[in-house]
């Protein structure tokens, strides 16, 4: 095509510029500002923990700061509710666990739908958890604190992380498969039920390896038994609930990250890309095997199937446990 002036020239340009794709434009141009991770646990869980070592290796690969904003409560609602409406454009991320596959069960209304309304990118990791008590408690095994509880009906405080969290459920799932009974306490995020377990107001909880095993080490919590079929590399010498007395117990915490429904596959695939390749190294797998934690780094299509799995059984643990959904 010949231009008989630089003015016609420059006007195809516009033209050319003005019908060309946004999406297609801002894809040249992904990550153009900071990102941001929605963490809807507070800071100092395992679950945040694992977003800040995601953060931290993708502002060095994407070349913009990754930011992990702490947003908890309401079992997670919070959070989880501010990326479902976040715009998709891959700059608000979310980074929750278990909590988010139970909520639909106990929670009779939420603002947002856990399987529609966010796009997964990857399932981080898995990680057991683990059965602590205050020194000053008198049980020093599995049996002892279920022989304690049945001496003590309704006495013995447990913490949770919230009503509806995995901490609440692995416990409550705990009470009723031992057959005792406990009084649930309910905290805005596990790390304020952690610091009240610790100075002695309540007694028990059930919560994640990587959160709870540094205050094993330090004196200041007694572990009695892991919440996995199969003992945890990190802490080895300490046997699992199963075998410690009450067969077939099983509760685990993993951690997974999600974008909003919407955000193109393009940015879900260099996203997925960026973290299973930081996960993945060796210095991010001592850090996180050292907590007892197991990477999995699974495919956007796997982690879905996980969700989809993990929905169906929470549900089926609430109503078999009997907890009132809210």
């Amino acid at each position: 095509m010949v231009f008989r002036s630089p003015a016609a020239a420059r006007l195809l340009l516009t033209v050319l510029l003005a019908v060309a794709t946004p999406h297609a434009l801002a894809q040249e141009t992904y990550p153009a500002r900071p990102l941001r991770i929605i963490v809807s646990i507070p800071a100092g869980s395992g679950t945040d923990t694992v977003a800040r070592l995601i953060a931290n290796g993708l502002s060095e690969r994407l070349g913009r700061q990754v930011i992990v904003d702490n947003r908890p409560g309401a079992g997670t609602i919070i959070g989880n509710d501010m990326v479902a409406k976040a715009k998709p454009d891959g700059y608000t991320l979310l980074m929750n666990g278990a909590a988010f596959t139970i909520s639909p069960a106990i929670y009779k209304k939420i603002p947002y739908d856990a399987w529609n309304d966010f796009a997964p990118i990857t399932l981080a990791v898995f990680t057991p958890n683990l059965l602590v008590v205050h020194p000053s408690v008198p049980a020093k095994s599995v049996k002892e604190i279920i022989a304690l509880a049945k001496a003590r009906p309704d006495q013995i405080l447990y913490a949770s992380g919230g009503t509806g969290t995995n901490s609440h459920l692995a416990m409550a799932l705990f009470v009723s498969m031992a057959q005792i009974r406990m009084v649930h306490v309910p905290y805005k995020g596990s790390t304020p039920g952690i610091i009240d377990l610790i100075a002695g107001n309540v007694a028990v909880t059930i919560n994640s390896v990587a959160t709870v095993v540094h205050h094993v080490r330090a004196g200041k919590l007694r572990a009695l038994g892991v919440a996995s079929l199969r003992r945890v590399a990190a802490v080895p010498e300490i046997p699992t609930i199963d075998e410690a007395g009450l067969r077939g117990y099983e509760s685990v915490q993993w951690s997974g990250l999600w974008a909003p429904a919407g955000t193109p596959q393009e940015i879900i695939a260099r996203l997925h890309k960026e973290t299973i390749a930081i996960l993945r190294t060796p210095d991010a797998r001592e850090r996180l095997t050292s907590d007892g934690s197991e990477v999995v780094a699974g495919s956007p299509a796997e982690f879905a199937a996980f969700i989809k799995t993990e929905i169906v059984k929470w549900a089926t643990v609430v109503k078999a446990t009997g907890i009132a959904p809210m």
